[in-house]
Formats: C-alpha cells, structure tokens, sequence
C-alpha cells in the first residue's frame, strides 16, 4: 500500500536551533522549510522532519542511518564537520570508531544535538 510513498523521517528536537545547525552544516541536508512545528530537510529524494518537541528522550538504538559510498571518506568529513562518534563497549570497533557487521556491512555511529542516535553504514 505504500511502497511508492515517499518517505519522510520523524525525528524529536527539544533544540530547534542546535538542530538545524547540525543537520545543515555537520550533515549538509539542505533546508527545505521551517515553522513553529518542525523544520525540514530535503536529501536524495526523502525528508528528514525535525519535529520540535518540549524534550527528547534518547534511545539506545539508532533512529536514523545513512548508507554511504565510502564509510571513511564519510566518517572524516562528519569529524571535520564537528560529528563525535559514539564508542560502544560490547563492539569491536576501530580507532575511527567503525565496526564491522557479520554480514560485511561497515557502521558508526554519531549523536544529534538532541542525544538522538544516528550511523552512517557501507553495505558490503
């Protein structure tokens, strides 16, 4: 029934200002819109919606991934950019902070200003 939705990720902010700068500037999504209720941001043909919140709870789990082309050239530039990427102590990760999946995949993984979880992963 809606497999040829469009799709748009919901995703808390109790820090709208801190937010945007992050998804805009850290993430490069472009800024499609704003209002009192969320802000939007449009990138390869889904949009990722900002919704504002009074507080966010964040979860132990990603709620937002990236599927990149190159994990470390993508990895470098969210460094760069003022990304922290989170270490978890029952992964084997590298010194960048990427572990591998038994299935090849290569993830990482970041916080928003928010604390929400967000990765970016290599399929293999």
């Amino acid at each position: 029934m809606l497999k040829d939705a469009a799709l748009e990720a919901l995703i808390g902010t109790a820090r709208a200002d801190a937010a945007k700068a992050f998804y805009h500037n850290v993430l490069g999504l472009t800024l499609e819109s704003e209002d009192q209720f969320s802000i939007v941001f449009a990138m390869n043909g889904a949009k990722v919606r900002l919704s504002k919140v009074p507080s966010v709870v964040p979860s132990a789990y990603a709620v937002l991934g990236f599927r990149v082309a190159d994990i470390e050239a993508s990895l470098a530039a969210l460094v760069k950019a003022g990304a922290r990427m989170e270490r978890f102590p029952f992964l084997a990760q590298d010194e960048a902070g990427i572990w591998q999946a038994p299935n090849g995949a290569r993830v990482a993984w970041f916080r928003d200003p928010d604390l929400n979880l967000l990765s970016i992963m290599q399929p293999d």
